[in-house]
């Protein structure tokens, strides 16, 4: 058995037991029915409204030529987006102070604007590189 098929049934089987460790886990809840409602509408979000958004950008970075940067960055501040905003927007206090010990909103805009300005700083190299390879090659 080739290695791709080895590995694609291992991840496969492990797969299948999480599920089976989730479906376990609400099982044993005291109630599962609130679980299983947040779950769909998780899935409702995701499908009806992320899906789509991240497909329009995909078209619109089509003909972008610097696309893997910005795709790049997209996905970092995805991630940390949906990394941070369950604290940001969890009614009332944490149950754990030392939960937001610091301004998580303010901290998170300040990473954004970080991830932006690495992305502009790659993109303006790279134009500058592609422009010096452009001048050797007309030279």
């Amino acid at each position: 058995m080739r290695t791709a098929n080895t590995l694609r049934y291992t991840l496969g089987g492990l797969g299948i037991l999480m599920i089976g460790t989730g479906a376990w886990l609400v099982a044993a809840e005291p109630e599962p029915a609130g679980v299983l409602l947040w779950l769909a509408g998780a899935l409702v979000l995701h499908d009806g409204v992320f899906a789509p958004l991240v497909l329009a950008v995909g078209l619109l970075l089509v003909g972008e030529r610097y696309r893997g940067v910005l795709r790049g960055a997209l996905i970092t501040a995805g991630g940390l987006v949906l990394v941070t905003l369950p604290l940001l927007v969890r009614p009332g206090e944490p149950p754990n102070p030392s939960a937001l010990p610091l301004p998580y909103g303010r901290n998170l805009a300040i990473v954004l604007v970080v991830v932006a300005a690495v992305a502009g700083v790659s993109i303006l190299v790279r134009r500058g590189r592609d422009a010096r390879q452009r001048g050797a090659e007309d030279g």
